[in-house]
C-alpha cells in the first residue's frame, strides 16, 4: 500500500508508531554514550531514518500490532538487533519520560499476548 493511499486511521497508526519510535531512539542516544545535546548522534539519526522507512513502506500497517509481531520482518538482522537493544533500554525508561505512551505500548502489547494465546 502507498503511504498517499492510506486512511486517515492508518496514517494517524503510521505517524504514532515512528514517533514512539523517535522517543525510544532520543532516550537511548541521550542516555548510552551518544550526544547529550538533543540532536541524534549520526548512528541514531540512520537507525531512525530506516525505521521511518520501514514504517512508511509497511503493507501490513492496518492489521499489525508492532513489527515484533508481524509475520514479515523488513528489518536487516542488524537493525534488527540494533531496535532490540534500543528498545530494551528506552522501554523501562519510556515509564518516567512519556508515561501515557508507554502505558499504551504495554495495553497494546498485552492485547496482542492474549490473542496469540487464544
Amino acid at each position: 500500500m502507498v503511504k498517499g493511499a492510506d486512511s486517515p486511521e492508518i496514517a494517524k497508526k503510521r505517524e504514532q508508531e515512528k514517533a514512539t519510535m523517535e522517543i525510544m531512539v532520543r532516550i537511548y542516544c541521550r542516555g548510552s554514550r551518544h550526544k547529550r545535546t538533543g540532536e541524534l548522534c549520526p548512528e541514531c539519526e540512520a537507525l531512525l531514518s530506516y525505521a521511518n522507512s520501514r514504517t512508511d513502506s509497511c503493507p501490513f500497517m492496518e492489521t499489525k500490532t508492532f513489527c515484533s509481531a508481524c509475520k514479515v520482518h523488513c528489518y536487516s538482522p542488524k537493525m534488527q538487533e540494533k531496535v532490540r537493544q534500543i528498545m530494551r533500554y528506552s522501554g523501562p525508561r519510556m515509564l518516567f519520560v512519556h508515561p501515557v505512551i508507554a502505558l499504551r505500548h504495554m495495553k497494546i502489547t498485552l492485547q496482542n499476548r492474549r490473542k496469540s494465546h487464544v
